[in-house]
């Protein structure tokens, strides 16, 4: 294989076999693309997507034509028997590639591997327009199931046309299935109550957008919360009773709360009907015989209504008698059910008692890793898909390295460990700040990885991840690839940008919901902050009562003193990757993401600052130690928020339905009112 030092092209995720010869091939100024029918495209959407691509590449035009009668430059074909040789073993997504003066041939053990090779040939011509390099690639895939899952229930509801878009981009770096994660944000006959105002997708969205899936070789398979995540079902008149906690269903919404209390009381009848009703009627809208249950994260199980029987039987046994009697429901249907797998890893005898068709979702998602639950599923016998993630949520700026560490290192374990496949997952906790347009290069990551995970270098680093020439590597692709950058320097950029992000969206959150809506402490929020929770009891047998806001918030910045030192460099730092990658944008002809880049950068660069001024107010600094740099005043800041906020908004339309970001401007506008309060 040519070095990438001396070519000025890249194809991701990277071929296991390619052969790249000295010549080049000039594609004419009006070819045909020739699609057996064979293939079972019916649209011919691959030959389409050919065409398209050399229009946007050249300007030239191109026929479509199919059958024996007919030349095409380039051909798209099935695979004879004897077309795949013991090495492929006619493994499912298999291609072959050939480009030379002949014409250029793309041959598919299937329908998907003759759309994998396409995509291949997809990203060639978008960098090099109508010379082509000489070559013959022979690829097939790792992973059989490379999957991807995307958050459209916690603070986002996406537009159809921008998951359209979505969709297009999982096919064009070969991914086969996605999976949409949904608490509430579905119209569910009969559940108004729950869904209202949140922008609900439709049962006629999800019927075109599972055809659009289809017709790109990837699978949508249907995801709900059936057990935990309820908690806005379980805060609503009509369905309150069903949770372990009604009593709490009152009280003021909080993002850190969402994430914690929301477990249906499984021993009321009611549940499982409730649960069934949302299983029999979400599986009728889509073509999968796959069903993701979710059941992830039931953290109150055993702990409200349900404590008494859990003393009797153990919460062990009353998450695997839910479970298993949802899975056989929908075995009954003629499904396979999946679930996430970390209460079942965390109790392991639950695996014992798991029907044999049930695939866990093994989600693990520190960037260094290890293998040890996916040898524990392995060693159970347990059918297993591992679930890295693109590390985006409670952030504006994506963590591009975590990202990297968690997927390679994941993937490699899960090829290891026999996995059936990975499933890269993209959150929205605490109500969707990042844009989903940030985890283009984690999904790109997944991308690669699932299909090739390079045994040496996956999950390994040098002690510096930044200086890893292997991230480095995948980087620069990503920008030639991904972003037409020809400087190959934009996702490294971003990637620096990111690292300055000090006081994030999730400590802003912490700091404003410590407030329980009445001037007093948020215990159950205080909990989930590690420097407020080893604190509470001692607090209260030393002092005699609660700890109060103010106490809780002034140890919550003290505690991030040593942090808050470096905000004004880090701002510094961050000012000057936007400077850097300003040109490179200018010339890559994406105003869409030279938009959503800035807007994020400027507000961390406000988030920073924000951190800053509140550590000052709490005088864990004093001014004069801010060196060359300071936050401008209190009022001034809030107004920066509150102008910030305004362009946020427009981008978050650009994607997104408008579903919850008034929670996202309701924040912003809290922080900006707490900045005019602390400077009277």
């Amino acid at each position: 294989m040519a070095s990438e030092n001396t070519r000025k092209w890249a194809i991701i995720p990277e071929p296991n076999s390619m052969t790249v010869g000295e010549g080049t091939v000039l594609l004419p100024y009006a070819g045909r693309v020739n699609e057996s029918i064979a293939i079972g495209d019916g649209d011919f959407l691959l030959a389409h997507q050919l065409v398209a691509d050399i229009r946007s590449a050249t300007g030239t035009d191109w026929d479509i034509a199919t059958g024996d009668m007919w030349s095409g430059f380039i051909r798209l074909r099935i695979a004879d028997s004897w077309d795949f040789d013991s090495q492929d073993g006619g493994t499912a997504g298999a291609y072959t590639l050939t480009i030379n003066t002949d014409g250029i041939t793309i041959t598919g053990c299937d329908f998907e591997g003759v759309r994998n090779g396409v995509q291949t040939l997809r990203q060639l011509i978008r960098q090099n327009g109508d010379v082509l390099p000489e070559l013959q690639i022979a690829d097939a895939p790792a992973c059989q199931i490379r999957g991807y899952y995307l958050d459209a229930t916690r603070g986002r509801v996406p537009t159809l046309a921008w998951l359209k878009q979505w969709a297009d981009k999982l096919c064009l770096y070969k991914y086969n299935q996605l999976q949409l994660y949904i608490e509430h944000t579905f119209a569910f006959d009969g559940m108004s109550e729950t869904w209202r105002g949140s922008s609900p997708l439709t049962p006629a969205d999800t019927l075109e957008f599972d055809q659009y899936c289809a017709n790109l070789g990837i699978e949508l398979v249907p995801s709900v919360s059936t057990f935990g995540h309820q908690y806005v079902a379980m805060r609503t008149q009509e369905l309150r009773e069903l949770g372990e906690f009604p009593e709490d269903a009152d009280r003021p919404f909080s993002f850190i709360e969402r994430m914690r209390h929301h477990t249906l009381n499984v021993t009321d009848d009611r549940a499982f009907a409730f649960s069934a009703q949302l299983v029999d009627s979400y599986l009728q809208l889509f073509r999968s015989k796959r069903f993701n249950i979710c059941a992830d994260e039931t953290f109150d199980l055993g702990k409200g209504k349900s404590k008494q029987e859990a003393q009797r039987v153990g919460v062990a046994a009353l998450y695997a008698t839910y479970v298993g009697k949802l899975c056989e429901h929908l075995s009954k249907q003629g499904r396979e059910p999946m679930l996430w797998g970390d209460i079942a890893v965390e109790m392991p005898e639950i695996l014992e008692t798991l029907p044999n068709n049930v695939t866990l979702l093994n989600w693990q998602y520190e960037p260094e890793a290890t293998d040890e639950k996916i040898q524990l599923v392995a060693q159970a016998g347990a059918k297993q898909i591992v679930c890295p993630a693109v590390w985006g949520w409670n952030a504006l700026l994506p963590r591009i390295d975590d990202a990297w560490n968690n997927i390679s290192r994941i993937a490699r374990y899960g090829i290891d460990c026999g996995a059936e496949g990975m499933l890269v997952t993209d959150w929205g906790d605490f109500g969707h700040i990042n844009d989903p347009r940030m985890a283009v290069p984690g999904m790109i990551f997944g991308a690669h990885y699932a299909w090739n995970p390079a045994e040496d270098s996956a999950g390994k680093t040098d002690g510096n991840t930044a200086e890893n020439s292997a991230e480095n590597d995948l980087l620069e692709r990503i920008s030639r690839v991904e972003y037409g950058d020809c400087s190959a320097r934009f996702v490294t950029l971003l990637r620096n940008a990111s690292a300055q992000a000090v006081f994030t969206w999730r400590e802003l959150v912490e700091y404003l919901e410590l407030d329980d809506g009445t001037g007093n402490c948020n215990t159950d929020v205080a909990q989930t902050i590690p420097c407020l929770a080893d604190r509470l009891v001692d607090h209260l047998s030393d002092c005699g009562n609660a700890m109060t806001v103010r106490e809780a918030r002034n140890r919550m910045m003290r505690n991030m003193a040593t942090t808050v030192e470096r905000i004004p460099q880090a701002n510094r730092a961050l000012q000057q990757c936007m400077v850097d990658i300003a040109p490179i944008a200018a010339h890559m002809g994406n105003p869409g993401i030279t938009a959503a880049v800035r807007i994020a950068m400027e507000g961390q660069l406000l988030l920073n600052r924000v951190g800053f001024a509140l550590a000052e107010a709490h005088d864990v600094r004093d001014a004069h130690d801010a060196g060359d740099w300071r936050p401008s005043d209190y009022r001034a800041l809030a107004r920066e928020l509150e102008c910030w906020c305004e362009a946020y908004a427009k981008e978050w339309n650009v994607t997104s339905q408008p579903s919850e970001l008034h929670r996202i401007q309701e924040t912003v506008w809290k922080a900006a009112d707490e900045l005019r309060r602390i400077s009277r």
